[in-house]
């Protein structure tokens, strides 16, 4: 035998080993999944004041979340709420 036939040889005795292992362990249950978030931006940005809205700095990031600190802030860093 080749080198590459005792390689795929080992790799094939592997898998039939994975395989009876896999079929002999018990059923895992799925990892819970984390409810759907309940607000829309829009709900989100009604919350805010609108007096109030023009005092932040506005700063959107890519899920629509606005930065509520005041405008013009010198954190380099925005919070979004």
């Amino acid at each position: 035998m080749s080198k590459m036939d005792n390689l795929r040889a080992m790799r094939e005795a592997k898998y039939a080993e994975a395989q009876k292992r896999s079929a002999a362990a018990p059923a895992r249950l799925k990892a819970p999944v984390a409810p759907p978030a309940t607000k829309k931006v829009e709900e989100r940005a009604a919350e805010v004041p609108a007096a109030d809205a023009d005092d932040l700095c506005g700063h959107r990031n890519m899920s629509g979340r606005t930065c509520t600190r005041e405008k013009g802030h010198a954190a380099k860093s925005h919070r979004y709420s």
